[in-house]
């Protein structure tokens, strides 16, 4: 789409009661011209929510990961028309797919756009089918991209996936400003969470209220506790390594706690491209959704009027070690992205139900990954199954030594 004149885009949203989606939907609903949805995902817990926006913007197909919620959808759906005065019969009501391949089917639909806002590993099918089926994949679920390795980037051609996270699409576009072999390096930013600048021994009594307060962004539970134990960075690391084929030591993460500089790229003639904006994530979701084309107006500008500092500090892998796991695992390749992944998923629920220290994510991780390297493995991911396996293993074994269990 080269003009807003042209055809709107189609666009599935997958995830769309989420903090993704909802802004997603807000981008659209602002751009009528430029993009029309197809069809819409989420979970199931919030079906209020998720007839209101399939109502508002005329959905084909809404799909719900649990079957037992499509009966309260089909209730949702009757109880926002009669709040809207719609006559009995007086409005189309979408398709309904259920089931936890629901996400998948909705990604193979005729469109232009998938977007991609599950959270976690369950994502990882549906971000297959969208590029199976030739659909940009306009991606905030990293981890599908991440435990799916070269499953995923196999199937992808170039330009096919365009990426959501505010960092990434930083460095998208800083990346168009030279060219391959004059980049030295790229710098991913963060913010430091919430508890930034504290040493290893003050996080142990972190309550999951206070690792819920992110100092900058709003977003879902486990993204934010990721947040907070930089296992997100790690996860972003990989991300970045996956999409620009960069090397894992020309990869840097560096603290910014205004959240302002969404990341850098170094070239090799010691210039430095920084890519700035407000933390609103529906200003890189608009361009992913429109990619290459900018979206006007996707979120206000900073203000340049006011006077501002922007602060950037080494982070402190003593405390946070979580990015530098993740490169190991991320060098190491095959399945081990799957099982940090997996792993980490599981010792979140444990420590939001209050039976894992903060303290006890990273180190339960790594325990499971170190684990994971004795056990028989093929070099490379070789199938879906291959994924899904080292997934489930992995969450089972932190359950364990968590002590709750197989976590799901």
């Amino acid at each position: 789409m080269s003009e807003a004149s042209s055809s709107p885009r189609r666009i599935v949203i997958l995830g769309s009661t989420g903090s993704i989606g909802t802004q997603a939907v807000d981008v659209i609903t602002r751009n009528p011209d430029r993009f029309r949805v197809v069809a819409l995902a989420a979970g199931g817990k919030n079906a209020a929510l998720l007839a209101r926006q399939a109502l508002d913007l005329r959905a084909e197909a809404v799909a719900v990961a649990k079957a037992t919620a499509a009966q309260d959808l089909q209730l949702a759906f009757y109880a926002e028309a009669q709040r809207r005065g719609y006559a009995v019969g007086d409005y189309r009501l979408p398709r309904i797919v259920t089931g936890p391949d629901a996400a998948a089917e909705l990604a193979a639909l005729d469109c232009d756009v998938v977007l991609n806002g599950i959270d976690g590993a369950a994502g990882l099918k549906a971000t297959l089918a969208a590029l199976r089926y030739g659909r940009t994949l306009a991606l905030a679920n990293k981890e599908s991209l991440i435990i799916g390795g070269d499953l995923v980037t196999s199937l992808a051609a170039p330009g096919q996936i365009v990426a959501v996270d505010s960092e990434h699409s930083a460095l998208a576009q800083c990346l168009r400003g030279g060219s391959a072999d004059e980049v030295r390096r790229l710098i991913v930013t963060a913010s430091g969470g919430p508890f930034r600048g504290r040493a290893r021994e003050e996080l142990a009594d972190v309550t999951p209220q206070q690792a819920l307060a992110h100092p900058t962004w709003a977003m879902g539970p486990l993204v934010t506790i990721n947040s907070a134990t930089l296992v997100n960075k790690g996860l972003e690391v990989i991300e970045a390594h996956l999409l620009y084929d960069i090397p894992f030591e020309r990869i840097a993460v560096v603290v910014h706690p205004q959240s302002i500089v969404h990341s850098m790229v170094e070239f090799t003639d010691g210039s430095t491209l920084a890519q700035a904006s407000p933390p609103d994530m529906r200003i890189p979701i608009a361009l992913a959704m429109g990619w290459p084309q900018r979206i006007p107006d996707a979120a206000p500008a900073c203000d340049w009027t006011k006077a501002a500092s922007w602060e950037f500090f080494p982070l402190d892998e003593e405390a946070f070690p979580a990015v530098g796991l993740a490169k190991q695992v991320g060098q190491a390749g095959g399945t081990f992205p799957a099982v940090f992944n997996g792993a980490n998923e599981a010792c979140v629920g444990a420590f939001l139900a209050g039976r894992l220290p903060f303290t006890g994510i990273v180190d339960t991780i790594a325990a499971v990954v170190a684990e994971h390297a004795d056990r028989p493995q093929s070099a490379e991911v070789a199938s879906l199954d291959a994924v899904l396996e080292a997934d489930r293993w992995s969450r089972a074994r932190a359950g364990e030594l968590t002590g709750t269990g197989a976590a799901g």
